[in-house]
């Protein structure tokens, strides 16, 4: 179990009037041992801000801190960030057996230091890492080709475990799968996330996904964090217009309609997204906020005024300056 927390981390690409800060500024900590769910919509940074934290993706400015010490990625040393990607399909080598493409992630310390030995011992890892995440031992010598697209996420989240992570980072691991069986694999994930006290930063743009798993909800919109706090907190008193859009927007249990029910919400829906390359000025979401100047003509402070830099002053370190205006301090520790 460690700590994984991003300072001010941002991440730009190219450069000029095209270029794209997808992450800016994001302050954010997965506590130890805990399950930080970050969601939001398509480009609104979560992967990129996932990629920074393997190594993938070199952040502009900020840092990312591993239980206080800042991250490097070296080639040959052990990585301690895992990431399980989102499509089980392109995610493992086809011309690899499941079994070599697990070995591979696995210390080369496993086994008794003799080359017989180690190759006995991992071979006992990937059998018992298969069957950790609920396939026999035999399908080590299967290729992918030959498993289903759950099977495939199972092996790819054995393969991140194979490597004995601090943190796993898991990128919209369900949604790339049936609806029939991404139930399994979320359920696979919470066991091991509870057997193993795994930390973890799990993404997704699934509001009903994320609350599944997750003891903290980190709402991304635009690159910036607009809300955080303990899941229960933030789904029963959600602070950020965005955050109750996507509340609006998940399918509930025994109804199938996903337009929002108040009608002030459908202003979101009918809004244009923000280019995220001409980002808006003072509250990002403005242009489509349900509560602001387009419905509000006596809130055009929202139009210069940035809510994130008091966002810590508010309930759920909200970037919205109407919401709460109540400080609550957020227990990293459970």
């Amino acid at each position: 179990m460690s700590e994984l927390r991003f300072e001010g981390v941002s991440v730009r690409f190219g450069t000029g009037s095209r270029a794209l800060t997808a992450v800016d500024g994001v302050d954010l900590t997965v506590p130890s041992g805990q399950v930080v769910g970050l969601v939001g919509e398509s480009g609104s940074g979560k992967s990129t801000l996932a990629r920074a934290a393997v190594g993938l993706t070199e952040p502009s400015s900020g840092r990312i801190l591993l239980e206080g010490v800042p991250l490097k990625h070296r080639a040959g040393q052990r990585r301690p960030l895992q990431m399980v990607f989102q499509d089980p399909y392109s995610s493992l080598d086809p011309r690899m057996t499941v079994g070599d493409s697990i070995a591979e992630s696995v210390p080369r310390s496993v086994g008794n230091g003799r080359r017989r030995g180690q190759h006995r011992g991992r071979r006992e890892e990937v059998a018992r890492l298969l069957e950790l995440v609920g396939l026999d031992a035999d399908r080590a010598l299967a290729y992918p080709g030959a498993l289903s697209g759950g099977q495939r996420q199972r092996v790819a989240i054995a393969r991140a475990l194979a490597g004995k992570p601090d943190v796993i980072i898991a990128d919209e691991i369900t949604s790339a799968l049936d609806v029939s069986i991404q139930g399994t694999v979320l359920n696979l994930v919470r066991e091991l996330q509870r057997e193993l006290h795994l930390s973890m930063l799990f993404i997704s743009h699934n509001l009903a996904v994320v609350r599944y798993v997750s003891d903290f909800i980190a709402v991304m919109y635009l690159g910036r964090i607009v809300e955080f706090g303990p899941a229960r907190d933030v789904l029963g008193n959600p602070q950020h217009p965005y955050t109750k859009e996507l509340l609006a927007a998940a399918p509930r249990r025994g109804t199938t309609a996903l337009q929002p029910p108040d009608p002030a919400l459908r202003v979101v829906a009918d809004a244009e997204p923000a280019d995220p390359h001409h980002p808006p000025a003072g509250c990002r979401f403005h242009p489509r906020c349900p509560i602001g100047p387009l419905v509000r003509t006596d809130r055009e402070h929202c139009l210069t005024t940035d809510p994130t830099t008091e966002a810590q002053h508010r309930l759920h370190s909200t970037a919205c300056h109407h919401a709460a205006g109540a400080l609550q301090t957020v227990e990293l520790s459970q």
